[in-house]
């Protein structure tokens, strides 16, 4: 398997050139012009990517999502979601890594098997870091005005947590 594994990306660039030969297409213009178009979106996204991210290790820091997630208990418990995931669902949205260290924790603390590690685990592969990807999103496409998109991908984010604890009690309960 690791034989495979290390021949996976010879295999993917012999495809290619033997796909661009096929075609007539010189490989390394349009390699040229593929990496020129990526860093055109680079320069684009950088922006963003630079108040982004300190800005997410800031909140992480601060403490905050750790004090507001006791205050999400009730709310939480009346969607059916288990409580002990509040601090996951309020990190989600904003960090991929620290969402998915709060998951390790639940999991290592409840177990792999219970309610609360199965409904981490399928939270966190369901769901998406909302704020990462439209930031990154928006400035690859040149968007100013983004308008409905953060709070929808809110809504989307909510149903996502909500659906993933639905299904979990459903199927273990």
């Amino acid at each position: 398997m690791k034989s495979l594994m290390a021949l996976t990306a010879p295999l993917l660039i012999a495809a290619g050139l033997i796909a661009a030969g096929r075609r007539n297409v010189d490989a390394f213009q349009a390699l040229t012009e593929g990496s020129r178009k990526g860093l055109d979106i680079l320069r684009d996204m950088f922006p963003a990517l630079l108040v982004l991210l300190p800005a997410l290790k800031l909140l992480q820091c601060s403490g905050l999502p750790e004090m507001l997630a006791p205050l999400l208990n009730p709310l939480l418990r009346r969607l059916g979601i288990p409580p002990e995931t509040g601090l996951l669902l309020l990190l989600r949205p904003f960090s991929g890594s620290a969402a998915l260290a709060a998951a390790a924790e639940l999991i290592e603390g409840w177990g792999p098997e219970s309610l609360v590690g199965r409904t981490a685990a399928v939270m966190l592969g369901s769901s998406e870091t909302t704020f990462y990807v439209i930031a990154v999103y928006l400035a690859a496409a040149d968007v100013r005005h983004s308008r409905w998109a953060i709070p929808a991908a809110l809504c989307a984010d909510l149903a996502c947590f909500v659906s993933s604890a639905w299904i979990c009690r459903l199927l273990w309960g």
